[in-house]
């Protein structure tokens, strides 16, 4: 299926696709639909923001803090709806020198060869960091279904009710959640195939 990447600009993506009966809420402040996948086992839950069309991820991005998205994910916001859901097959992998960052949060000496003190890990005195480097790596996939090479056809018969869609084929947020504490274990946005 065509995932827009802007308004003149698509590429074909593999989408998945599913029916079933999900939390979906809406926060008008940001123009954005808010749909909780639970995991298997429900420990864990995949939330997508896709906002509208006409809405511009960044400023959906801007407007995010975590106390905005606890606020708008809250149980008594969401709604359990039947519906079809389209999600895009996608990996994404990113490695960070870390750093910079650390040193801009304090943490100074590590760094340096002649103050870095490691004495409460090693015996040994001459223990220093080189480098941090962060690895992110996420992969959604349906796993060991065929639901992404099926071909999906809707036949409604007239007067019969028609299941709403939640059609991510445009630039998306998701977060990875821990049900039980609301902590965020992964963010990432998915803009461009």
């Amino acid at each position: 299926m065509p995932f827009k990447i802007s308004k003149n600009k698509g590429k074909p993506v593999q989408m998945m696709s599913q029916k079933s009966t999900l939390k979906i809420t809406y926060a008008k402040e940001i123009f954005t639909e808010i749909l909780v996948l639970p995991y298997v086992g429900k420990e864990l839950n995949m939330i997508i923001m896709l906002p509208d069309e006409n809405t511009d991820l960044e400023t959906v991005e801007k407007e995010l803090s975590y106390e905005r998205f606890i606020e708008w994910t809250k149980p008594d916001k969401m709604h359990e709806r039947e519906m079809e859901v389209f999600l895009p097959r996608f990996k994404l992998e990113e490695t960070y020198n870390m750093e910079d960052v650390l040193r801009s949060m304090g943490m100074v000496d590590a760094f340096e060869q002649d103050r870095a003190d490691f004495s409460g890990m090693s015996s040994k005195k001459d223990l220093y960091l080189s480098k941090v480097t962060h690895k992110s790596f996420v992969e959604v996939n349906e796993e060991g279904t065929e639901a992404a090479a099926a071909t999906v056809c809707r036949v409604v018969r007239q007067g019969s009710r028609i299941i709403p869609t939640f059609r991510a084929d445009h630039p998306f947020l998701f977060f990875i959640q821990h049900s039980k504490t609301n902590g965020i274990l992964f963010c990432g946005r998915f803009s461009s195939p």
